[in-house]
């Protein structure tokens, strides 16, 4: 089976290209690593890749209809996952155009792809819990309204929902859409406030404290969303009467305090943290929590690495790739 991997260099992206070469997948990777943060460390994701049997890759902008076009030229492919994205709430409120090239423009030249392709089983992507907004009843579900989004980030993933519908209804093309909560793990992201604070707590700097650390995430190990988006990949929706569209919630089901977070990291780095409490940020909301009851009733999927667990192997590959 060939599957074509958008952000093959990204921290999610990198883990599904691995588990797919790991079952026999052939895996064909594109990617712009654009200096959102160091390149230096997708080119090492990207490093690992490169010597698998199986793998090939593209540096390419997915906005760009040509770069798409030659990633694939000659190739069949059957199904896809679309990774790609503008990531980050907060950079959204200082470089929204980055948002609507990558996350709109991107997410609409990989629906035009697989309908000209015409050999595409399914289309898995990446979504987000920013949709849900301020909502506040909790846990957030599938059917819960999400039509105030609180940063553009949020409402570019929204967006991209609402095209792939279309596109299923319109050509019938099986499409997944995949809100992931609060991924960490090895081969993170730079921007995350685990690395971040792992990164000032092993220097002895302080660390930025949002809302006092009344803030709820639903983090989820990156090896459990590996699992789900994989489970999805294996299991397109049927029309049953619609669009062969759905949307899953994929977290830990298990909203983790901010200042437990910390407490839990100090522990496993062996290090106290000095924390500076600041105000809530824009575009930032103080909860995220998963009702996962859709996925793990159609796909199985359970979360098995808990936040002890999954920050302790996070900090161990840390101090190996920084060499501390």
């Amino acid at each position: 089976m060939t599957v074509l991997v958008t952000g093959a260099a990204g921290f999610i992206g990198s883990h599904v290209c691995h588990h797919l070469l790991d079952r026999g997948d052939t895996v064909i990777g594109i990617d712009d690593m654009n200096a959102y943060y160091d390149p230096t460390l997708k080119e090492a994701r990207l490093e690992r890749l490169r010597g698998r049997n199986g793998f090939s890759f593209l540096k390419g902008d997915i906005a760009d209809t040509r770069a798409l076009a030659d990633a694939v030229r000659g190739k069949e492919i059957f199904k896809v996952v679309h990774l790609a994205a503008q990531a980050g709430v907060r950079y959204s409120l200082e470089n929204p155009r980055a948002y609507v090239r990558s996350n709109l423009d991107g997410h609409l030249e990989v629906l035009e792809l697989c309908r000209g392709l015409g050999t595409v089983e399914h289309l898995v992507y990446a979504s987000s819990s920013s949709v849900y907004g301020g909502n506040e009843k909790v846990p957030f579900s599938e059917d819960d309204p999400v039509d105030h989004p609180v940063s553009l980030y949020a409402a570019t993933k929204k967006a991209d929902e609402l095209m792939s519908h279309a596109y299923s209804h319109l050509y019938g093309i099986p499409q997944t859409g995949l809100r992931y909560f609060t991924v960490y793990g090895p081969w993170g992201r730079p921007d995350m406030a685990y690395w971040l604070f792992t990164e000032a707590m092993l220097k002895g700097k302080p660390i930025r404290v949002f809302n006092d650390g009344n803030m709820w995430r639903d983090f989820t190990y990156v090896d459990d969303i590996v699992r789900g988006t994989v489970a999805a990949l294996d299991h397109p929706p049927q029309a049953d009467g619609g669009a062969p569209h759905r949307v899953y919630n994929i977290g830990h089901n298990k909203p983790e305090r901010l200042g437990t977070f910390i407490d839990i990291l100090e522990e496993v780095l062996g290090v106290k943290a000095v924390r500076e409490y600041e105000p809530m940020q824009p575009g930032d909301v103080p909860r995220t929590y998963a009702d996962i009851g859709a996925i793990e009733r159609d796909l199985g999927f359970q979360p098995q690495v808990g936040l002890r667990e999954g920050l302790t192997r996070f900090a161990e590959w840390y101090r190996g790739y920084i060499k501390i």
